[in-house]
């Protein structure tokens, strides 16, 4: 639950600022008016959230299948998502639906990794079950193999950053990540991502790891995860360095928060938690 109510605001709060008339605020790192909305990535971590309080793990049929009940057109859904949610409600198979997209290639979008985090968490200290069922709850909607290793890299990250040990250095968290990924553009983009933990310059690496501006998961997780092994602690840190270089800011920024806040140490600020939009109310209370 500390995962996900870091992705809750990291998605929120990022999500204000894709309005043009807010950039100049960005820039101050002053915060908008509240309340701040969520968007589907949280929407989404909740459905994986209640999954694992009800099985104890991912069930695929049930985790599309809550995706669809809670699916809601105005959180931002991409338009693929949107149509196939709708026709999973209507009695559609997500396997035919997700195996379709992209003429059969699947996707390789952003939106298995931005919802992970607290699986991540909920497997504390557990990296390895983390990346297994990451996988798993990817192919309901993601089956492109990038989407995949996009989830698991995160899944990962928050797994090793729960650890009751605490969470491990920055360049331990990514090699961590490393080691648990099959070849994949994901896993080059991370291995650059370590060799560019010591520069300051957010910019500079968003412009070699991208920054989810093609909301593609090779594009938007290896700058996720260097955000926030680089503010490991310290959520507020995490966010404005994530928030800054713009592209698919309520995503990178729902990564970053969801991978921060799996420690303790890492939890947002007070008054951004109540500025933020309350946590689904359809939420089991085993989860809550």
């Amino acid at each position: 639950m500390a995962s996900l109510r870091g992705l809750a605001v990291g998605d929120a709060l990022g999500s204000q600022f894709f309005v043009p008339s807010n950039y100049p605020q960005l820039k101050r790192r002053e915060l908008p008016s509240d309340p701040w909305q969520w968007t589907d990535d949280t929407e989404m971590a909740a459905s994986v959230v209640a999954v694992l309080a009800a099985h104890g793990r991912i069930d695929q049929d049930a985790l599309a299948g809550s995706f669809a009940e809670r699916h809601d057109f105005d959180r931002g859904y991409g338009p693929a998502v949107n149509r196939m949610l709708r026709l999973v409600r209507e009695g559609g198979d997500w396997r035919e639906l997700a195996a379709g997209h992209f003429n059969g290639q699947g996707s390789w979008g952003n939106g298995a990794a931005m919802r992970i985090a607290p699986l991540g968490a909920w497997y504390a200290g557990d990296p390895e079950q983390a990346t297994h069922q990451a996988e798993i709850s990817a192919y309901t909607t993601h089956q492109h193999r990038e989407a995949v290793v996009g989830a698991m890299a995160v899944a990962a990250a928050a797994a090793l950053v729960a650890a009751p040990a605490g969470p491990p250095t920055p360049e331990a968290l990514i090699e961590g990540v490393v080691a648990l990924l099959p070849r994949s553009a994901v896993g080059a983009g991370l291995r650059r991502a370590g060799d560019m933990l010591d520069y300051d310059d957010a910019g500079t690496v968003a412009a070699v790891l991208g920054c989810g501006r093609r909301t593609s998961a090779h594009d938007t997780v290896p700058f996720a995860l260097w955000s926030a092994a680089r503010a490991l602690g310290d959520f507020e840190r995490g966010f404005w360095a994530t928030a800054q270089v713009g592209g698919d800011v309520d995503t990178t920024c729902a990564i970053a928060g969801g991978v921060i806040a799996a420690a303790e140490a890492g939890a947002p600020p007070t008054h951004w938690l109540e500025r933020t939009e309350a946590l689904p109310d359809w939420l089991p209370t085993a989860a809550l």
